[in-house]
């Protein structure tokens, strides 16, 4: 199996320049050693707002806030020497104006080190994104199954399934293009629709549920490795199945100190008793 690896640091216009070339891979990442176990590997890391649900396990997105994505956004940005790393601007602290959004990611540019923000709408956020951009702030953009609006989604629903349907979504992603982002994830659209999406932009597009020819495709590094055994995404393939290796390394640990096995600090250190 071969796997592209580089060590030239990749930024939000490496990214935008490879709309049409090489697909773009993008995991997400929450704590310091996860990042530093894909740096290498992958295009771009997100730390996404879905750290509220994989890391404190809330229900949705909405509840974590700005501080919490910029802690964890500082300690990815810490363990990557490669990847370009974006992170998400919470629920409520971009939405209410174009300023409001610009402080928030003033905050996490500046206090995270990463390299560009995440936000998710369309046509109501593009004023935002271009208030953004012009004060050198790169933005990724988010549309389709958008998380944070979930309330008014009623649920995690696939989108763009008519006409009318897929006519909205295209003009959203136009006019985050115009706007000035440098990429567009596409989550949870049905496949001809988010082909239609794709066809259509001139920045790299980035499938979670969606096309596979979108420029790139993204994925919740806890759905990839299978860190969850009730929840799975539909559109989510699992590469691996650590949390039975987790489970059985736990029960080894308890099971050696209840029967008094668990070895001494003197053994572990290579200390003699004589």
């Amino acid at each position: 199996m071969s796997v592209h690896t580089t060590s030239k640091k990749i930024t939000s216009q490496h990214i935008r320049s490879r709309k049409g070339g090489e697909p773009i891979v993008g995991l997400t990442a929450y704590t310091a050693s996860m990042a530093k176990a894909m740096d290498s590997i992958v295009d771009f890391i997100l730390v996404g707002d879905s750290l509220a649900m994989t890391i404190y396990g809330e229900d949705s997105t909405v509840g974590v806030d700005l501080d919490t994505m910029i802690r964890h956004g500082r300690a990815v940005v810490r363990a990557c020497n490669h990847a370009c790393v974006v992170v998400d601007l919470p629920f409520g602290d971009y939405q209410a104006s174009p300023e409001q959004a610009f402080m928030s990611a003033a905050r996490i540019l500046r206090e995270t080190g990463c390299d560009a923000v995440k936000l998710e709408g369309g046509i109501e956020m593009a004023e935002t994104v271009a208030f953004l951009s012009a004060r050198g702030v790169p933005v990724m953009g988010h549309i389709g199954l958008t998380p944070q609006s979930i309330n008014t989604m009623g649920g995690f629903k696939t989108q763009g399934k008519d006409e009318l349907a897929v006519q909205e979504l295209i003009a959203a992603a136009k006019s985050m293009e115009s706007a000035g982002c440098f990429a567009l994830v596409i989550e949870g659209v049905i496949e001809s629709a988010s082909e239609k999406i794709n066809q259509v932009m001139s920045i790299p597009t980035i499938g979670i549920g969606a096309s596979v020819d979108c420029d790139g495709q993204i994925l919740v590094i806890d759905d990839v490795i299978g860190m969850f055994e009730d929840f799975k995404p539909k559109f989510v393939k699992r590469y691996a199945q650590v949390m039975p290796t987790i489970r059985e390394a736990i029960e080894t640990f308890a099971n050696e100190v209840r029967t008094r096995q668990f070895p001494s600090v003197d053994h572990v250190f290579g200390r003699s008793k004589g």
